[in-house]
């Protein structure tokens, strides 16, 4: 199908097939993060590294040739939620993430996409914040460095390694950051939201 033959209300447009491609990867996802091997590790990692890549890349491409469609704006932030929560519940059982930490962070998405619906079937608009996207952003490379989890070694000599990283520790660092902005993120909509019903 050329560019000229897709209708910008056609479902079967270049970002909603990434964001659709995206939610397909899931299930691989799942597989290979079934043992916790070193292996299938990275390839979950760098799955998931790709995933993350197409959101950003459908969102530009859907603004660059001005393709904005309903089931987009539906299904664009399900398959962000669905991919991330995907990752930290996959990992609970490997012992790479507490449990009561993704429950939060879980509870905080469910809580904030039901204010959202609540707020849209009223007409009402809440603009996201920054905190969101730094949310996203932590979020993103502490579930990265999480799925690595192992020790990796960068060389720059034949006899020693210049560095050795142990991305379950790194992954943790920056997951406590996404923790706390994702707080602080729910905490602002939720005061943003009631703000804004108070006046109505």
């Amino acid at each position: 199908m050329t560019q000229s033959a897709i209708k910008p209300h056609s479902i079967w447009n270049i970002p909603n097939i990434l964001t659709m491609i995206r939610i397909a990867v899931i299930p691989l996802m799942v597989y290979l993060l079934l043992n916790g091997e070193r292996e299938p590790s990275f390839w979950a990692a760098a799955l998931f590294s790709a995933a993350s890549f197409t959101d950003w890349l459908d969102g530009f491409v859907a603004r660059k040739m001005g393709i904005v469609t309903v089931f987009g704006k539906f299904l664009d932030p399900i398959a962000d939620k669905l991919i991330v929560m995907t990752a930290l519940i996959m990992i609970i059982p490997l012992d790479r993430v507490p449990a009561w930490m993704v429950l939060v962070i879980l509870g905080r998405e469910i809580i904030i996409t039901g204010l959202r619906g609540i707020a849209s079937s009223e007409g009402i608009v809440i603009e996201a914040s920054e905190l969101g996207k730094f949310k996203t952003i932590f979020q993103i490379v502490a579930i990265i460095a999480l799925l690595l989890h192992y020790d990796y070694h960068w060389f720059f000599s034949s006899e020693q390694p210049l560095l050795i990283a142990n991305m379950h520790n790194v992954g943790m660092f920056y997951l406590w950051i996404a923790f706390v902005i994702t707080i602080w993120s729910g905490v602002d909509y939720l005061a943003r939201f009631i703000k804004i019903i108070t006046r109505a």
